[in-house]
């Protein structure tokens, strides 16, 4: 379980850091490379989740990782931006990351 935690966790990251690479090349004029190495990353996030278990499938891994994503672009932008969450905001994210948990680890028969 602690492998697959670890993939969503990296996978969260090369989404949300390859974005803000992106962000920042067309929205805040940055250099053409940042917007390339934003792409690459983002291309990275592409093949982290297709290294999952053998009984995640497509649905259920993307499900998962989006209750997770919500979590890790809060703390991203707490730690990156300085922007710090409101309570709504951390209540959301604390109810998609129950419901990640279970779509993920509920056992299966």
């Amino acid at each position: 379980m602690l492998a697959s935690v670890a993939l969503f966790v990296l996978a969260g990251l090369a989404e949300i850091g390859g974005g803000y690479l992106v962000w920042l090349w067309l929205r805040e004029g940055r250099p053409w490379w940042v917007g390339l190495v934003g792409g690459l990353v983002l291309v990275l996030y592409g093949i982290l989740p297709t290294l999952q278990p053998p009984s995640f499938d497509f649905a259920r891994t993307y499900a998962a990782y989006g209750g997770l994503f919500i979590v890790l672009s809060l703390v991203w932008g707490r730690a990156v931006e300085g922007k710090t969450p409101d309570t709504p905001s951390l209540w959301g994210a604390g109810l998609a990351l129950i419901g990640a948990l279970i779509i993920a680890y509920w056992p299966r028969g």
